[in-house]
């Protein structure tokens, strides 16, 4: 009887751990850093400079997928590596957002850094604003309306000027969303808007420093219940 118990327990054990599942973890992203102006890296010619993207290696991952997006035509380029850097040529006088996903040959699930943003330094004497971070809602969240049917827009912005003089917003029920429905001072990092029970919403946030340079973020939605 106790060699059947002791049988059972090993085959149970064994069991369990044949199928664990080993999932990749989120690479820790270390150069270019977050909210930087990068000086290093190869000049290519006068509009582009050779930049080495590095972070840590993460638990159970055997390639990194690296994308690096242009902030002001929203392309993005991507390099796979199963190396911990990789090098991508990147426009002077340029904002930048990156992240790294981590992936695994023996399992189909990934998982995905940080993103962080970086301005890729030029000759330029004042700098774009970086695209403000839209921090609620969410995009693809549902939401509750509070007791005056509205709900508050919220996100944060950083410049490496510190020169950034207002924010636009624009929600709306059409993508993209085109109603201006506010312009807030720099020191305003929420606006209150008046919403609809079970409607999809719009919104995306424009940013404008003294220079009058500018950048605007992605478009996000959410919904009312």
């Amino acid at each position: 009887m106790r060699r059947i118990i002791g049988l059972g327990v090993f085959l149970f054990i064994f069991g369990c751990s044949k199928d664990e599942v080993k999932v990749p973890s989120s690479a820790l992203l270390v150069f270019p850093l977050q909210d930087s102006e990068c000086t290093t890296g190869v000049d290519i010619n006068e509009t582009t400079r050779l930049i080495t993207f590095e972070w840590e290696a993460s638990n159970n991952t055997q390639s990194y997928k690296l994308t690096v997006e242009n902030l002001l035509t929203a392309s993005p380029q991507v390099v796979s590596t199963n190396q911990t850097s990789a090098q991508v040529q990147v426009t002077k006088g340029t904002p930048y957002s990156w992240h790294v996903v981590s992936e695994s040959s023996t399992v189909a699930s990934s998982a995905t850094s940080k993103t962080w943003n970086f301005y890729n330094a030029g000759t330029i004497l004042s700098h774009i604003p970086f695209p403000a971070r839209l921090t609620s809602p969410l995009s693809g969240e549902t939401v509750l309306r509070d007791v005056n049917n509205e709900v508050a827009l919220a996100w944060s912005g950083s410049d490496l000027d510190s020169d950034i003089e207002t924010y636009e917003v624009y929600f709306s029920t059409s993508n993209p969303p085109t109603e201006l429905v506010g312009t807030v001072g720099n020191n305003v990092s929420e606006l209150e808007v008046s919403v609809l029970e079970n409607t999809v919403y719009y919104w995306r946030v424009k940013t404008i420093d003294s220079a009058s340079n500018t950048s605007i973020t992605g478009i996000y939605s959410f919904k009312i219940l």
